[in-house]
């Protein structure tokens, strides 16, 4: 309990940080340019997460291998993986970006964007994705940072992000008058500056990864091995993320009202979750390290320390949805229009109720990833998919927005019941697939004159 606590407090801090980031966008956006600009804004999270969330997935995949090598003590193996990374994440993060940007119209109309949020919509989601190459440095060097023991710096350095962030977005919003334009510009730069602290952290302060001949050279081994690790996790994210723009579709198409209170209680939903995307994020690295170290026993307790964990977050995630979203919505509107944010606690609560099934759906995959079945986080989020989609193509047309509120509980609910038990039984192959390679060490060491 204290390991798992004494490194997802940090994560937690470091994505309430992140979430200052789109916050800081959101609440100026919405007191200074209006409702409809929040709504576009509100309504490319969807979009958001399928490209961010996608990248983001990538780099902590990346992370695993390094995780696995600091754990097993191979550190000339650590810092081959580290360069390469460095590699993979910058090919990749201009692939991306030229994609989604060719794309970013035809997806959005796809989508049956409003049309009173549409130009709030890409103009501000075509300047964010201007901004992935900073979003894969930022990502990449803390998944390694982590990999290795430390949680807290990348949370310093994104806290001196996020005070820049809200400065510009201020000065860009206010004073210039850049509209969502100015909110995202604001955003891509910040992100850039808590990428380059993490880099400058990276060669001048951990010792057991400085350079040596020939650790920067690149391997397609190696960068095989990264992609094999992070694409799944980057799938995962992207299955989860189409069902929910199937989803938000479906809340397009019901008026612009309801796309307002959905943007409205998605952003205080992201901030609300966070405890339990921060122990998703640290069972990956537990269960990697512990991987490595040869110690399945211990990543089954890390399991239930951090359900135990999730179940206080549970009470307060419903407490504060209960009694507070009134007061959480007028951060973001100078005016909330009552029917919004009634709308909005109606959506809310929903998620607060569920919230414990969503902390299982983070905290068993991500296990399943650090122990290396990746391909199984994949399965659980294509039962994700699969369940906002009917939810947006049957239920939504037939509850109205009532159907919107339960379609994510419904999604987390199928995966738990995949997740769970493929979790321990992979976590009973482990054990005895390290048993076995023990036996075979010590009939070696016996045979050995």
């Amino acid at each position: 309990m204290r390991n798992i606590l004494g490194f997802a407090v940090p994560i937690f801090l470091g994505l309430l940080l992140q979430q200052v980031y789109n916050l800081a966008d959101t609440v100026i956006v919405g007191r200074f340019v209006g409702a409809d600009a929040l709504g576009g804004v509100g309504s490319t999270n969807s979009l958001n997460f399928l490209v961010l969330g996608s990248c983001i997935g990538l780099c902590m995949g990346f992370g695993i291998p390094a995780a696995n090598a600091f754990g097993a003590g191979d550190y000339a193996r650590l810092r081959r993986y580290v360069a390469n990374s460095v590699y993979v994440c910058a090919a990749l993060g201009a692939a991306i970006m030229a994609v989604v940007l060719i794309f970013c119209r035809p997806i959005l109309s796809s989508m049956h964007t409003t049309a009173e949020t549409y130009d709030y919509a890409y103009g501000y989601i075509h300047w964010i994705f201007w901004g992935i190459p900073f979003v894969m440095l930022y990502n990449m060097t803390s998944a390694v940072i982590r990999a290795v023991g430390d949680s807290k710096s990348p949370v310093l350095f994104l806290a001196i992000a996020a005070g820049i962030n809200v400065a510009l977005d201020l000065a860009f919003i206010l004073i210039l008058r850049m509209g969502v334009e100015g909110a995202a510009i604001a955003t891509d730069l910040s992100q850039g500056i808590s990428g380059a602290l993490c880099l400058i952290y990276l060669r001048r302060k951990l010792p057991i990864l400085r350079m040596q001949p020939g650790d920067r050279a690149f391997s397609w081994r190696i960068a095989g091995h990264l992609v094999e690790n992070g694409l799944p996790m980057a799938l995962q994210y992207a299955v989860t993320a189409i069902g929910s723009i199937l989803l938000q579709s479906a809340v397009n198409a019901l008026g612009t009202v309801y796309v307002n209170a959905a943007a409205l209680s998605g952003k205080l939903y992201q901030m609300l979750a966070c405890p339990y995307d921060a122990l998703g994020t640290t069972m990956a690295t537990y269960a990697g390290q512990n991987t490595g170290a040869g110690q399945p026993a211990r990543i089954r307790r890390g399991l239930g320390a951090a359900m135990l964990i999730s179940a206080v977050c549970s009470a307060g995630f419903f407490l504060a949805a209960r009694y507070f979203t009134p007061q959480m919505c007028a951060l973001f509107l100078s005016d909330p229009q009552p029917d919004v944010v009634a709308l909005a606690q109606r959506q809310l609560l929903a998620f607060a109720l569920a919230s414990f099934l969503l902390a299982g759906v983070n905290v068993y995959r991500f296990t399943l990833q650090g122990i290396g079945y990746s391909y199984l986080a994949i399965v659980s989020g294509v039962i994700e998919m699969i369940a906002r989609a009917l939810a947006a193509l049957a239920v939504v047309p037939a509850l109205g927005f009532t159907g919107v509120c339960l379609a994510s509980p419904a999604a987390w609910v199928f995966a738990d019941c995949f997740l769970v038990p493929a979790c321990y039984l992979c976590l009973g192959r482990l054990k005895k697939r390290l048993q076995e390679a023990a036996r075979v060490r010590a009939l070696a060491e016996n045979a050995a004159p």
